[in-house]
């Protein structure tokens, strides 16, 4: 069984939105402060795996980091993308929810409610 984490920054409205959207519905997830402790690369691969998309999905585009390392390369593999944000945590798109062995990314915020179904 998968605990209910949401993958949080404080400072982005939108991880923000999806955590007051959970505890209005009497959900208090466990809170992954990615930033200060960033997933292993197993925990990514989960991740991954539990959205159901390629690694790629959970790329920051807009971050310098993306351009730096040439994270905009098509044949970059999974491995290479999962390797980059295990380093560059910043890369991670944000909030991951992840609730009853699923997970999906909270933008916009109500998707995380999916999971509630």
């Amino acid at each position: 069984m998968h605990p209910t984490r949401l993958y949080h920054n404080p400072r982005c409205s939108k991880s923000r939105g999806a955590l007051e959207l959970l505890r209005e519905r009497g959900i208090e997830p466990q809170i992954v402060a990615y930033l200060d402790t960033p997933p292993t690369e197993d925990e990514l691969r989960q991740l991954v795996a539990m959205l159901g998309l390629p690694a790629r999905t959970l790329l920051r585009t807009g971050e310098s980091e993306y351009a730096e390392l040439g994270l905009d390369d098509p044949a970059l593999t999974d491995e290479r993308i999962i390797a980059a944000m295990a380093t560059h945590p910043r890369l991670i798109e944000r909030p991951v929810f992840v609730h009853g062995g699923r997970a999906v990314i909270g933008r916009p915020p109500e998707r995380v409610l999916e999971l509630l179904d």
